[in-house]
């Protein structure tokens, strides 16, 4: 059996089981579905020998709960902030609905506002850092306040 006819065959195999292990252990239906798939990628990684089915299943196993301790230790080294903690951390009371328009802009709008007027970077500096080009940044930065501009308008806040 070729390796490719392998790793098929253990995803049917055994994709559920370490489902249900890694869902016990995540408790998170995302998180879980990573760590099937990166268990499943470091077995074509490491194309491990086995001795029987057995000690493929408790290779698998074992290396399904790794991947979930580690994904438990980064969720505890970098714990998510709610959306509404983030508004009460950046900003002031007053400035949290211009915060929330430039949350709902597309990334390449709001990156370059944010890294422009919160950050401080100039258009060449942002050009760098992006790896755009200075009109591209203009561009970027005209459309993300226009689109800023008419979210208020359509509130009725001008």
């Amino acid at each position: 059996m070729n390796n490719e006819e392998d790793i098929r065959e253990a995803v049917i195999k055994y994709s559920d089981m370490l489902y249900k292990i890694c869902l016990v252990i995540l408790c998170n239906e995302q998180d879980v579905q990573d760590a099937i798939q990166d268990t499943f990628c470091r077995y074509l990684e490491k194309k491990p020998v086995f001795h029987d089915e057995e000690h493929k299943k408790a290779w698998l196993i074992k290396v399904a709960t790794n991947i979930c301790r580690d994904t438990i230790r980064f969720r505890v080294r970098h714990q998510k902030v709610p959306i509404d903690e983030v508004e009460n951390i950046l900003v002031a009371p007053e400035q949290r609905q211009t915060l929330k328009e430039l949350l709902e802009l597309p990334v390449k709008h709001k990156t370059v506002i944010y890294l422009h007027y919160v950050e401080g970077y100039s258009i060449k500096e942002i050009s760098d850092i992006l790896g755009i080009t200075e009109s591209a940044v203009k561009s970027r930065l005209l459309r993300g306040r226009k689109q800023m501009r008419d979210t208020v308008k359509l509130e009725g806040g001008i």
